[in-house]
């Protein structure tokens, strides 16, 4: 099998796992979501440390976290936490349509974060395309009598985690490892204050040892999002960018057909107005990008 073709596949598989993870979630909806990320937090640390120090790469992460680039991976570990709290918040409260949205208009926000922050420029089709999704997501806020808020926090702070990335200098695995050690320690004191019932918190109140289903679902939170993070950095230096980011489109794909097939979320009129709007937008950004206009 050729190595692009390797790549491919691993992508699709990357896209399938995180566009699939809503029922993972969804079964731990008992669990709360601080609890979970908590948990999410520290067995991606302990996976992604094995994977890098297998690889003898743990040079590079104590130069990452010593480094100049510790401040810009302190900022990225807070946003990528929030990402994170606020997917499983949407898929344990009834919000995973919503949730996919704004994966669907991730790209466009980063299309316009990138012209802001960076000077980049944007292209004619690029321009209407972020005009069409802003249409969208005014449209849904007026129909709707609110704005979709989770959408919005997911697509912004996936873009700025973007933009935060596109400064470091440090490898991806490694860097996504710098970033979950960094929250490690607060990942450990809220399990140890639900351990022991500090900062107002019940004494043994965490799911984890208490329900056996439950803490190996915890556990293997940590395979959830190390694995697709290694499939991704592995297929990134084997396909064009141009596949990379046409195939990343499958993962708000499965999560709206999971959210609305298999959650049986409310899919309202002004939702059947808002996403196809979406998906014109994301057409028309792809074509440009697929003929080089950027």
């Amino acid at each position: 099998m050729k190595e692009t073709t390797k790549g491919f596949w691993a992508i699709v598989a990357a896209c399938v796992v995180w566009g699939l993870s809503g029922i993972y979630y969804k079964a731990l909806s008992e669990v709360p979501p601080a609890e979970v990320l908590a948990h999410r937090t520290l067995w991606s640390a302990v996976l992604l440390g094995g994977v890098v120090m297998a690889q003898g790469r743990g040079g590079a992460l104590v130069a990452a976290l010593t480094g100049r680039a510790l401040r810009v991976l302190v900022v990225a570990a807070v946003v990528i936490s929030i990402n994170w709290f606020g997917f499983i918040w949407s898929v344990q409260n009834g919000r995973a349509v919503e949730a996919s949205l704004g994966y669907y208009i991730f790209p466009l926000v980063a299309v316009a974060l990138g012209m802001a922050v960076f000077g980049e420029r944007m292209g004619r089709a690029q321009g209407v395309a972020v005009a069409i999704a802003a249409a969208a997501v005014g449209y849904l806020t007026w129909a709707l009598g609110a704005a979709p808020w989770i959408a919005l926090l997911l697509a912004a702070t996936f873009g700025l985690y973007g933009l935060i990335k596109k400064r470091l200098a440090v490898p991806p695995v490694v860097s996504v490892l710098a970033e979950v050690v960094i929250l490690t320690p607060l990942a450990l004191s809220f399990l140890a204050a639900q351990h022991i019932g500090a900062f107002g918190l019940a004494p043994h109140s965490g799911a984890f040892g208490n329900d056996l289903g439950h803490s190996l679902m915890l556990v293997f939170s940590g395979v959830m999002t190390g694995g697709p993070l290694m499939l991704f950095s592995y297929a990134a230096q084997r396909v064009r960018l141009a596949t990379l980011g046409l195939v990343q489109y499958l993962n708000p794909t499965l999560q709206f057909l999971v959210a609305v097939v298999v959650f049986a979320e409310p899919f309202t009129a002004a939702h059947a107005v808002a996403f196809p709007l979406i998906w014109g937008a994301l057409a028309l950004y792809s074509a440009a990008t697929l003929r080089g206009k950027n």
